[in-house]
Parts: structure tokens; sequence; C-alpha cells
């Protein structure tokens, strides 16, 4: 008797190791795919950006009214640069140039891992060095959507940008993975928070607290304005409120009324399009 329950126990903990494995693939593993072409109504060209040896940023352009300024888009984890497409319309009519980019290991932009923002932030860097030596004369601006949000907030050289939006960014990686534990697993989810934060520090190879962004929010020397859902359970209103109070001024911070982690734009539609219209009109015009 005794035998079977120590075989019980040992079927137990092997599954359990490879639960946790199979997590860490899945949260860093690639989101690779390839990305459909574009209607003759909203024209656009497509670039890549070389990034190192092999390797280049996949994007699209698509320019605006000269002295429009311009705005990098950059979406959130496992999606593409299509998340994005309905911004880059709505800021495109309005004049602005837009750059549209697969973060690395997502849609055409080739990479091996996930990283939360850490490597995700190189794509964001040369992003906005091919913005400033195509359109020498335009103000810059950027909008990231979770990752995307964290990739530029990452960034390891100052990006100086004109004006910044960031939209459902979570102050800790922490956090972020305690929050999804809880939602998929339950109230006990969040004791598999230890072996998690292993995995995706055995996986990407760098400090956990590297991928914190609200200790990098500080050195955005931009105009900032932060946007978060009422009712996301991803990423809290108390932690965004955290991440507002560590920038810098100029900032402002909109809370979505009934919005959760999804597509802003899609969710507020006009009242988002007021938001960032008059943002930019502020800082880029």
């Amino acid at each position: 008797m005794r035998r079977w329950i120590l075989i019980g126990m040992l079927s137990c903990l092997i599954a359990m190791v490879v639960v946790i494995i199979g997590i860490g693939e899945v949260m860093t593993g690639p989101a690779s795919t390839a990305v459909e072409s574009l209607s003759s109504d909203f024209p656009v060209e497509a670039v890549q950006i070389p990034l190192n040896a092999g390797s280049s940023v996949h994007g699209w352009l698509a320019r605006g009214a000269r002295g429009g300024g311009v705005v990098l888009l950059a979406h959130s984890i496992r999606s593409n640069r299509l998340e994005m497409l309905s911004r880059a319309r709505f800021l495109n009519k309005q004049g602005y140039g837009v750059l549209l980019i697969d973060l690395q290991a997502h849609g055409e932009t080739p990479g091996k891992r996930i990283t939360f923002g850490v490597r995700e932030s190189e794509d964001v860097e040369v992003a906005v060095a091919f913005l400033r030596k195509t359109f020498p004369y335009e103000r810059i601006a950027a909008i990231g959507v979770s990752l995307g949000a964290a990739a530029i907030v990452l960034a390891k050289h100052s990006l100086r940008l004109d004006a910044v939006v960031l939209e459902s960014l979570h102050p800790t990686i922490e956090e972020a993975i305690e929050n999804r534990l809880r939602l998929h697993l339950g109230e006990y989810g969040p004791a598999l928070l230890p072996l998690v934060l292993t995995q995706l520090s055995f996986y990407l190879d760098v400090p956990i607290d590297q991928l914190d962004p609200i200790t990098r929010i500080g050195d955005l020397n931009a105009p900032l304005l932060l946007i978060a859902g009422s009712n996301d359970e991803h990423t809290k209103v108390p932690e965004t409120e955290r991440l507002f109070a560590a920038a810098r001024q100029p900032k402002d911070i909109w809370i979505v009324p009934g919005a959760g982690h999804f597509n802003m734009h899609s969710y507020a539609g006009r009242e988002y399009e007021d938001h960032i219209s008059d943002f930019l009109d502020r800082h880029l015009h």
C-alpha cells in the first residue's frame, strides 16, 4: 500500500514539473505568423528595418501630412501589427504618419523567445531610429499596448520621443503573472508563481527584475498618457496608478470605464480617438 502511495506522489510531482516546464515554454514560445496584405483603401509601404546580422524588424509605413508628426505603433503579446491597424487608419486620417511593426518573435519579425519587453525594446529602438532618419523634421510619438508598452519603457537607450501612450501596462512581471495564474487557475494559482518565475528566468536568461516596467518608467523623458481599463483583471487599476505615480511630469491618466484587458480602440471607439487626438495634437503639431 505504501509503495503505491509513493508511486502516486512521485507521479504527481513529475506531472507538476512537466506542467511548469510547459507553462514556461508556452509563455515564451514565439508567435510567428505570416501577416496578410492590406487592401488598397489603406496603402502602406512594407519595410524591413535592419536589427542585427541576418535579422530585421518587419512593418508597414503609411506617410502622413508634412509637419503632422509620425507615430510608432507596437502591439500586445502573441499578436502582430494587424492589432494596431484600426489605430493606424484613424491616425493617418488625422494627418499623422504611422509605422506599425511586428515585435521580435511575433508576426514576421524573427525571434526565438518572447521576452516581455527586454529584447522587444531593441525593435522599438531601431524603429524610432528609422523614423528619425526617414522623417528628420517630424516630431515622433509611440503608442504601445501591453507588451508593446513594456518594450517602449524598457528601452536601454533614450528614445527621445515627443509623446508616449502606454496602454494596459503591468508594473512588474511578478504581478502580471500572479494575476493571470489567479484568473486561469483560481485562488490557488498564485502558489505556482515562484516556479513560473524561475522558469522565465531560465528561458530568458535575464534577471526577473529586468522585466519590471515600473523601475524604468521614470526614465521616459516625454509627455505620457497612461491608459487602463477599470475592469482589467490582468493589470488592476491600483497597479496602473502606481505606474502613474512613478512616471515623470507631464503625464495624464485615463481609466476607461468598463474596459478590461483588450483593445481599447475597439472598446471605446470615438472616445478613445478623442483622447488620443487631443494628446497628440498638444505634443506633435
